[in-house]
């Protein structure tokens, strides 16, 4: 049964490796409470189980989001189990997560994220040039932590880095001239040629780079530059986002360049501060110089 699902999400929803580990996951759960074995015995599950299994995890001190996308996951697992015509009746229709508070996405302030202030800690090593290229590809451009693992030589063409996001979906980033001629030459250090690896980002052993690798490399630059508590690649992207809509980018363009499915994903990012605010509230209204 879960070979078929995880055979699904695959091959329609084109999961990356992260999401379907976690559908896998939250549907072994599920069934394993519920006592489901087989597909045949999809059909006796009903609301009155599945909210068993709410209450139990909410119970175990579960935050209300992990709550949710557990849900999110059994609601993808019976739509297919429906469609595959496992089941007549649909047991999610009835059942509600519990709310959420909105959290605003961290991001590093445009004053504090000056790599010039890095440029004696970056050491003159291949690795050193990579983990400055990595950081300001993050910045530049938004993409994901994923995304940028799977970035290949060929994908930087005329100022322009093409990405493949989710689900196959593919889309073109501009960047500016100054990280074109980077990235260039980048591609032409001797360690880089030595391997002639298809990836952009490889270790100084020539095998592509790995999440931990990146994570811990961000992690400890970011320390150097900010106090804020989380420091990650996907700080990076948020960082990107905002000082982008408060330097005048609008929704759409934003939604584009970020690779989001639809326009309520991109609007977390209308959180502008307070200071923010008040700097456009001066600007704008015919009095507020004044104040």
């Amino acid at each position: 049964m879960l070979e078929k699902f995880e055979s699904y999400l695959i091959s329609e929803k084109r999961c990356s490796n992260h999401t379907l580990t976690a559908y896998i996951n939250d549907v072994s759960s599920f069934l394993e409470f519920s006592g489901v074995e087989s597909i045949e015995e999809l059909e006796e599950v009903n609301y009155q189980i599945i909210r068993s299994w709410l209450v139990e995890l909410v119970n175990s001190n579960l935050n209300n989001r992990s709550v949710n996308r557990k849900l999110s996951s059994l609601r993808t697992f019976f739509k297919w189990a429906l469609r595959s015509s496992f089941i007549t009746v649909d047991p999610m229709l009835r059942i509600k997560g519990p709310k959420q508070k909105k959290r605003l996405p961290e991001f590093v302030k445009e004053e504090e994220l000056d790599l010039n202030k890095l440029n004696e800690v970056f050491p003159d090593t291949f690795e050193g040039f990579r983990d400055r290229l990595i950081i300001e590809v993050f910045y530049q451009t938004g993409i994901r932590l994923s995304e940028l693992i799977e970035l290949k030589k060929s994908d930087v063409q005329n100022g322009v880095i093409k990405v493949l996001g989710k689900r196959n979906k593919e889309r073109l980033i501009p960047i500016t001239k100054e990280l074109n001629h980077e990235l260039n030459t980048f591609l032409n250090h001797p360690v880089n040629i030595e391997h002639n690896s298809k990836s952009i980002f490889l270790t100084e052993k020539g095998n592509k780079i790995y999440p931990k690798l990146v994570y811990r490399k961000i992690n400890y630059y970011l320390s150097l530059l900010t106090d804020m508590q989380k420091k990650s690649p996907h700080v990076l992207r948020h960082t990107f986002a905002t000082h982008m809509l408060n330097n005048g980018a609008g929704l759409e363009t934003l939604k584009e360049v970020l690779g989001h499915a639809n326009l309520s994903a991109t609007q977390i990012y209308t959180h502008n501060s307070f200071d923010e605010i008040t700097k456009i509230y001066k600007q704008a209204h015919p009095r507020g110089h004044k104040n």
